[in-house]
This record gives structure tokens, C-alpha cells and sequence, in this order.
């Protein structure tokens, strides 16, 4: 540790790492210290020269006098006097909470934004766009984020909140982090001082927000001039010229979605990274948090983007203006040779993505491949996979992983079927069907789930079932339990992995024109060509699939079924089940097999 001054106060900075290296300064809100960042600033400083500070008021550093010396133009004082002690001509900043607070007053504050070659936030906009999303975003959402931010109102009163925080506070807070985070209290956070910090923080809302700001020179009107270029409009020109990277944290319960989503106007490089977690994101995450900040400073410095940025990159600041849906996503597909599976691995690739199309097939996934380059010019590869196999599995996940990264969306969609009455159905059939149609979507949901969880940034799975799948059949008992299986595996996988920001969608199809009539195992009557008949009739092409699983990855739906059948079949699952069984006896091998996809 190493004293600073500034104006009245001197400021307790820490210093960690090769001095030599890039320079990354952590910023920590309210009512915080320095000591939140520990576990992120462990994992940086083999890379980088970490450096962080204890605001005025906060830890170790000095106190100032009166409530006016914690206005904006003295927060950027103090970092101005920090980056001198450094004496680096440009540093990669990081803010949270208040520190990102600061953070956006410094990268649009003369004098300060040139030594900041890039700025990482989360946990906390700036106050100018807050005050901008508070006057013109939509009705709703401005609603909604001012009952998210009530605290604002409850801390600039009087007395009540500094006899809050000598009292029950401290015991709410901590009750609060172990209830919503999952976090227990460690030595340094929160802090021994943490009474005393957050009676001193409170001027911080007391000098910033309300009739005090502007008359302060601390980021009110003078802020929102600099942010819209000076103009008192609401988008005069680029104002934030600095490198931009937005960590949303899902279930902070202090700032929402929306105006989150209005932070990348004027600001012609933004990216925006999302983590499920909640305010204290850099001790629930801190691998995933330590990894973005080194990503962005890399790339900011000449390194070349991961996947991850790449897929964050925001158009011209903007989150709706993203060229495409899905840019920048990788998608893995299994059986994406033919049928539902090309179908969605070309939809994916027209929308953006780059495509792993598996098969067993080889040559039917390099053709699907082939075609997504020639027809889409798009990006995919093929590749042979056994979805039945274990070993095989594994060993494909992990070479994605290796080659490709790890997968943003997973398509579960290799399936077979066999035909024919129950007692004519023989072990190997039933071992098979199971093998490709169930333990094909547990490995891919296994294997892929897990390189999401440990990623932190969220994904989605889809897995392909069936109309089987709540409809009995007679000619398909194999079939149609491997679907119903995979329908609740995938019921039970999205409670679980909600929490992570993984979405988990099953997508049950009715009659679709694909080759699974053609490619199925019959036994009992040979009923090949009437089946193959029954589906070319339907007209239902696999094309139309692909687009619900498309929209259902954009919504992250749960249960999708697909056209009159799919829709009417769980219906009835749901309304008339007893209907459906008797329709299964009434149904004999007369019949057309009822396959869906």
C-alpha cells in the first residue's frame, strides 16, 4: 500500500503484479472497499499491474469534511491523482457500482478520458444516460427502474439512513449476500469498516443526485453535454470515444435490462457481455469476470478477439442494431446431414452463426457444410460423431472446445426410429433406439452444459423430440419412450441450469417431410413406402422446423410443438389424455406409422 493525495484526502492505493506489464485499475462501489475485487485481482496480476484504491470516505483512505467534497469533479480528481502515481500514459479501467459510476463520468471528462485506453462496467450506468433513460425510455421500464432504485430516495434522507447503518444494515446486508448470491462473508468483505464507510458513502447520492449535482460541476448537466457532444440533444455526436465493455449481471436487483440497453448509445465501440449473477458479481463469478477484464485489455491492446467478444460487439452502440441475430454465436448441430438437422444448421448460418454440423454421415454433414459456405457464405465444419458412443462424445466436445470454443448453442437433433409392434421389437432395437434418441441428448446436454456452466456466459440447448413424445402409439413404443424421455430430461435440465443463464428448449414436431421414414428399422409389417408416402403428402418441410427452433433459442421457450398436429396433439396431452390412449388402441398396423420428423 502506498498513500496518494488529492485535494484534501489522501487515498490508501494498492499495487499489485510487474509494474511493466498493462496497467488495470479496479474501481469498487458502494459500500465497498478495495478488498472486494480479491479474488478477481488474484487471478489478473500474473498478466497485468493491478491497481486499486479505497475511495474518499471508504477503508483506509482519509474522510473528507463536507458533503459537497464527494461531488463527481472530486471522485475524478482522486483518479487523476492515482493514474499520476502510476505514471503509465494509459491504463484499462474497471468500475463497479459507484466505481462505474465514476467510470463514466471519467471516460467523457477532459483531461481524464485520454489516459484510459478502455473501460470495463457492470453493476452501475452512468449517471447522465440514467437520468436520459429516466426522461425518454418507455413508460414501463422507466417504472420498473424506479422501483428498483428506491434506495436512491431512502438514502438521501436525513438521520434515517446513517442510524440504519450503525444498526441492522450491516446484518441485512450480509443476510441478503447469503440469500440472493450464495455468498458468505470472508475477512475484507464486507469490510471492518463498513458502518463507517457506508455513513460516509451516503454523500455520495446526497452531492450527485438531485438539486446539489449541478451546481457542483459533478456530472449533471455539464456530464450530460459531454456525453451527447455538447449539443443538449439527445445524440449530438460520439461523446465516449473510449473502448466500452458492458458486464450486465442478470439478476442484479439494482439495474435492469432496459436501461442497461440504452448505455451503448453514443458509443461507437461497446461491447456487451452478459454473467447470471447478481450485484457482487466479481466475488460469485470471478473467473468469468477476471477473464472478460483480460479479454477486453488484450483486445484493446492489438490482441485479436475471442469468440465471446466477437459475439458481443454492439453495431454502431447499439443492442437492436446487431447485423445479424446470431453473429459471432457458435452453434453445434448433430444430425445435421439431413432433414431437421441441415435444415436448422443452414437457418443458424443465414442468421449469423458459425455451424459445427455433426453426423454420423460424414459426407452428408461435409455436404451441408459445403452448402452453408457456397449457398450462405457462411462459416460451418463438418464432422463424424456417434452421439450412441461415449468415448466418441466426449472426444468431440472436448475438440470443440479446442478448435472451435465453446459452444453457444446446442442442437441435440440425431434420432432414429424403428417400427412395429412392441413384442416384435428385439433387445438390440430397443438398446439402439435409446442409445442414439436418449443417451445421444444426455451426452450432448452433459458434456456441452458443463463447458457452458464453467464459460459463465450463458447458452442455450435445444433438444429435437416428437409428437411422440405425449402421444402413445402402438407401432412406435421404442420411439416414442426415447422421446418422452428426452421431453422430461429436458424439463428437469432447464429448472437446473436456469440459474447459469443456460436456456433449454424441446421441440416436439408433428408429421415434417424428412428422411426418417426412409432411414427407420421395421419390423413386423414392412410399412416403408406407405410411411415415406404419408410424410411427402404432409408437405410440412423440415425448413419450418428450424425456424421454431430459432425463435425458441430468441425467446428461450420451453416446450415448442410444431404444426396442427404437434400443436392439437399436447393440447390433448394436457386437456384429454384418456382421449389419446384410446386413439393408441383404435390404431392398428393398418396405419400409417405416426412419425414425427
Amino acid at each position: 500500500m502506498r498513500w496518494v493525495a488529492s485535494d484534501d484526502v489522501r487515498l490508501a492505493v494498492f499495487e499489485e503484479g510487474d509494474p511493466g506489464d498493462p496497467t488495470i485499475v479496479l474501481v469498487h462501489g458502494y459500500p465497498d472497499t478495495h478488498r472486494v475485487w480479491d479474488e478477481v485481482a488474484e487471478r489478473l496480476r500474473d498478466r497485468f499491474h493491478v491497481v486499486r484504491y479505497d475511495v474518499r470516505g471508504a477503508g483506509a483512505s482519509t474522510v473528507p469534511r463536507h458533503t459537497g467534497d464527494y461531488a463527481f469533479h472530486r471522485l475524478a480528481a482522486d483518479l487523476a491523482a492515482v493514474l499520476d502515481a502510476i505514471g503509465k500514459p494509459r491504463v484499462h479501467l474497471v468500475g463497479h457500482d459507484w466505481g462505474s459510476l465514476q467510470g463514466w463520468d471519467a471516460v467523457s471528462r477532459p483531461g481524464i478520458r485520454d489516459r484510459i485506453a478502455s473501460f470495463t462496467s457492470f453493476g452501475g450506468p452512468g449517471l447522465a444516460q440514467a437520468r436520459q433513460f429516466m426522461r425518454h425510455g418507455r413508460r414501463r421500464d422507466v417504472l420498473a427502474q424506479a422501483v428498483r432504485s428506491w434506495y436512491i430516495g431512502a438514502f438521501r434522507l436525513p438521520v434515517l439512513p446513517e442510524l440504519a447503518w450503525s444498526t441492522f444494515m450491516p446484518r441485512v446486508l450480509e443476510r441478503s449476500m447469503r440469500r440472493d448470491e450464495g455468498l458468505e462473508p470472508r475477512p475484507g468483505h464486507p469490510a471492518d469498516t463498513l458502518r463507517s464507510d457506508a455513513r460516509n458513502g451516503l454523500r455520495l447520492y446526497r452531492s450527485n443526485m438531485g438539486g446539489h449535482s449541478d451546481r457542483s460541476g459533478s456530472g449533471g448537466g455539464e456530464v450530460v453535454d459531454r456525453l451527447q457532444g455538447g449539443d443538449g440533444g439527445r445524440g449530438g455526436g460520439p461523446a465516449v470515444a473510449v473502448p466500452v465493455q458492458l458486464i450486465e449481471a442478470t439478476r442484479d436487483p439494482f439495474v435492469g435490462p432496459a436501461l442497461l440497453a440504452s448505455l451503448g448509445e453514443g458509443v461507437p465501440k461497446f461491447w456487451h457481455r452478459k454473467i447470471a449473477a447478481g450485484h457482487w458479481v466479481q466475488r460469485s463469478h470471478p473467473d468469468v469476470v477476471a477473464r472478460m477484464i483480460a479479454e477486453f485489455a488484450t483486445h484493446v491492446d492489438g490482441g485479436a478477439p475471442t469468440r465471446g467478444l466477437r459475439g458481443a460487439r454492439v453495431e454502431e452502440g447499439r443492442f437492436k442494431e446487431r447485423r445479424k441475430a446470431f453473429d459471432g454465436r457458435l452453434a453445434v448441430i448433430t444430425g445435421a446431414g439431413s432433414g431437421i438437422g441441415r435444415a436448422t444448421a443452414r437457418a443458424f448460418a443465414a442468421h449469423g452463426a458459425e455451424v459445427v454440423c455433426a453426423d454420423l454421415d460424414r459426407e452428408a454433414a461435409a455436404r451441408t457444410a459445403d452448402g452453408i459456405a457456397k449457398d450462405l457464405g457462411g462459416t460451418a465444419h463438418a464432422v463424424r460423431v456417434d452421439v450412441a458412443d461415449t468415448t466418441q462424445m466426449e472426444d468431440f466436445a472436448g475438440n470443440i472446445r479446442t478448435e472451435y470454443g465453446v459452444p453457444d448453442i446446442v442442437v441435440n437433433n440425431a434420432g432414429i426410429a424403428v417400427s412395429g409392434p412392441f413384442l416384435d421389437h428385439s433387445v438390440d432395437d430397443w438398446r439402439r433406439t435409446l442409445d442414439v434418441n436418449l443417451w445421444g441428448v444426455i451426452h450432448g446436454c452433459r458434456l456441452f452444459a458443463a463447458q457452458m456452466v464453467e464459460r459463465g456466459e450463458g447458452g442455450h440447448i435445444i433438444n429435437i423430440a416428437s409428437l411422440a413424445a405425449f402421444v402413445p402409439s402402438r407401432l412406435l413404443p421404442a420411439y416414442s419412450t426415447s422421446k418422452a424421455a428426452v421431453k422430461m430430461l429436458s424439463d428437469c435440465l432447464r429448472a437446473e441450469l436456469a440459474g447459469q443463464g443456460i436456456g433449454v428448449s424441446v421441440i416436439c414436431p408433428g408429421f415434417v417431410s424428412t428422411p426418417i421414414a426412409h432411414n427407420a428399422t421395421y419390423v413386423g409389417p414392412d410399412m416403408r413406402d406407405s410411411a415415406e408416402q404419408g410424410l411427402a403428402r404432409r408437405g410440412y418441410p423440415p425448413e419450418r422446423v428450424a425456424a421454431h427452433i430459432l425463435r425458441a433459442v430468441h425467446r428461450d421457450q420451453a416446450v415448442v410443438a410444431v404444426n396442427a398436429e404437434g400443436k392439437i396433439g399436447y393440447a390433448l396431452s394436457r386437456i384429454s389424455p384418456g382421449a389419446l390412449r384410446r386413439f393408441a388402441r383404435v390404431t392398428g398396423v393398418t396405419r400409417n406409422p405416426p412419425f414425427a420428423r
